[in-house]
């Protein structure tokens, strides 16, 4: 195993060992605090951060708001008071070890205003934001103005240059980092592009060599690169360490801090992670962000595949589709749209075994669910707290008007309700479990054999070996 060279961020060297940011409570103060008590850069999420009582009990999520609008603003309120909260254990726990990040998501609810309520109270402890899913323009200005470097995720070049071109050029000397999530392998919210086929997955080497070879035409020879997404043990990676045509190189974990004492998550979620297989980890386009993320592939998974595939086009009028001839009524007022024979045969077979209600898509299709599948959509829908910048699954948008503009998407979900759900030791099979495409080998790791759980410090010592 090769030796870690440090990195240099502004004037000080770093440990090239990352924790990946978490949203919803998952890395919180207590990981991102030991991780940089272990020497490396922690990285706590700012995504609906925890706050808490007298007691150190986590507070609920509770919105009294009686519009989306207002209960938009009650989560912001939530999401910079447990940012703050979270930078301050982080701060504490890592006595003046490491370095702490915080890791925002550009396409969540407000993210700008929720960063700068957070750095005002906080720039003195938070060394650099991280900043993903989407096209963060403006969070390199932001960190300037809080004297803060900026980490931008990306999944290629071509997406870092438009970065630079429009906004980061402006503001090079707080460029600490660019990261390079592999958008096949990364847990969470991965940046595939249009133009990328999610089954044909491409060299993260190439991809890194490419970003890095544009790096250098801009004059970023010396600003290290952070791979992230399917980073397990470093053994693997030795080509890429002290490697000059990558150049500076450090390393980000989001699936193994999973598994360790200081984290949040429940103990049923540790032991599930020990029994995963290789392949239980679906690259899937449920979410109502509309990016592709990777979970595990538990009943809650699979039951969105069911819904999707229990969907059929439609036309309102007969003959605007010439194979649109069979007459299916919907609706209280049993309206005639119409579908294919061969749909209405499938719709007949759906409804035979209780999924008998039709929802309809902004795609101009129909998905048939249980009468309580479609109670249960429909009132998430309603209390819809504005989460996103722009919710697929309840139309919400944070613009003016309230709304995308198009029909709410039953095929999707609420991912607030889901993530607070599972991240506070709700069910593992009814909730979205993010996961990395690497996380079966907790099973097959010897360093977890018969169920042994590191702490940060075990598992940060256990990198640097290789293993």
């Amino acid at each position: 195993m090769k030796s870690l060279n440090s990195i240099l961020i502004g004037a000080k060297e770093y440990l090239p060992l990352i924790e990946g940011g978490k949203g919803v409570a998952i890395s919180t103060g207590q990981t991102t605090g030991a991780w940089a008590a272990a020497g490396g850069i922690g990285t706590f999420s700012a995504v609906n951060a925890d706050s808490y009582d007298e007691n150190g009990e986590s507070l609920p999520v509770v919105d009294y708001g009686k519009t989306r609008r207002e209960r938009h603003e009650e989560l912001i309120k939530m999401a910079i008071k447990g940012g703050i909260e979270q930078a301050k254990i982080a701060y504490e726990m890592a006595k003046g070890r490491g370095r702490i990040h915080m890791n925002v998501l550009w396409e969540m609810g407000a993210c700008e205003r929720i960063l700068h309520g957070v750095m005002e109270k906080v720039q003195d402890l938070v060394e650099g934001v991280t900043c993903g899913a989407g096209m963060p323009y403006r969070v390199g200005e932001i960190c300037a103005k809080y004297k803060t470097h900026y980490l931008p995720i990306v999944s290629s070049a071509r997406a870092f240059r438009a970065l630079w071109k429009r906004s980061y050029h402006k503001v090079p000397e707080w460029l600490g980092g660019v990261v390079y999530e592999d958008p096949w392998l990364a847990g969470g919210h991965n940046g595939l592009s249009n133009s990328e086929n999610p089954k044909e997955p491409q060299s993260p080497y190439d991809r890194v060599r490419q970003l890095r070879s544009m790096m250098r035409d801009l004059g970023l020879g010396m600003v290290p690169i952070i791979m992230a997404g399917g980073v397990w043990c470093l053994s693997e990676w030795q080509d890429w360490i002290d490697n000059p045509e990558l150049g500076p190189i450090a390393f980000q974990f989001g699936t193994r801090p999973l598994l360790t004492q200081e984290s949040p998550i429940s103990d049923a979620w540790k032991k599930r992670l020990m029994t995963l297989k290789e392949g239980d980890i679906m690259l899937n386009k449920f979410s109502p962000t509309g990016f592709y993320s990777s979970a595990v592939l538990n009943p809650f998974l699979k039951d969105l595949v069911a819904r999707s595939e229990r969907q059929v086009a439609y036309s309102t009028k007969s003959g605007v589709n010439e194979a649109h001839t069979a007459e299916y009524l919907i609706g209280v007022r049993q309206r005639s749209i119409y579908m294919t024979p061969q749909d209405r045969a499938k719709v007949s077979e759906w409804e035979a075994v209780g999924f008998s209600e039709p929802m309809r898509t902004p795609d101009g299709t129909l998905v048939f669910v249980t009468p309580d599948q479609a109670k249960t959509i429909h009132q998430d829908q309603v209390d819809c707290m504005g989460c996103l910048s722009s919710c697929g699954f309840s139309n919400w948008s944070q613009n003016e008007s309230g709304t995308t503009g198009r029909k709410a998407d039953p095929r999707s979900f609420c991912i607030q309700k889901s993530l607070q759900d599972i991240s506070h030791g709700g069910s593992l099979d009814h909730n979205l479990m993010f996961a990395g495409h690497q996380a079966y080998r907790f099973a097959t790791d010897p360093f977890y054999a018969n169920e042994t759980i590191p702490t940060v410090k075990e598992l940060v010592d256990k990198i640097q070996t290789g293993a």
